[in-house]
């Protein structure tokens, strides 16, 4: 029995078909048991190791002078770029 060179390649590519379709399900089980896995380990860790919480503070932070210096060379810092990029684009 002699076959085509069409018959052939068709064979060849239903066989790639296929193959592409098997292991495109493998990766998506091995996703999907991973998906799982890594929910029941953060279930496990979020049992044993509980997150500490931190007290929230009730009185509003003063600013020093420092820190409003450091404030006002920022924002002319970003005032600075965003005039030197408008002059570079005419």
């Amino acid at each position: 029995m002699v076959t085509t060179g069409s018959n052939m390649e068709t064979n060849l590519i239903a066989e790639a078909v296929k193959f592409m379709a098997l292991g495109m399900g493998i990766v998506f089980i091995f996703l999907i048991v991973m998906i799982y896995a890594l929910k029941l380990q953060a279930k496990i860790i979020g049992k044993y190791f509980p997150e500490k919480s931190t007290p929230v503070p009730t009185k509003p932070t003063r600013t020093t002078g420092a820190e409003k210096s450091n404030e006002t060379a920022k924002i002319a810092a970003v005032v600075a770029a965003v005039q030197h990029h408008k002059n570079l684009k005419g």
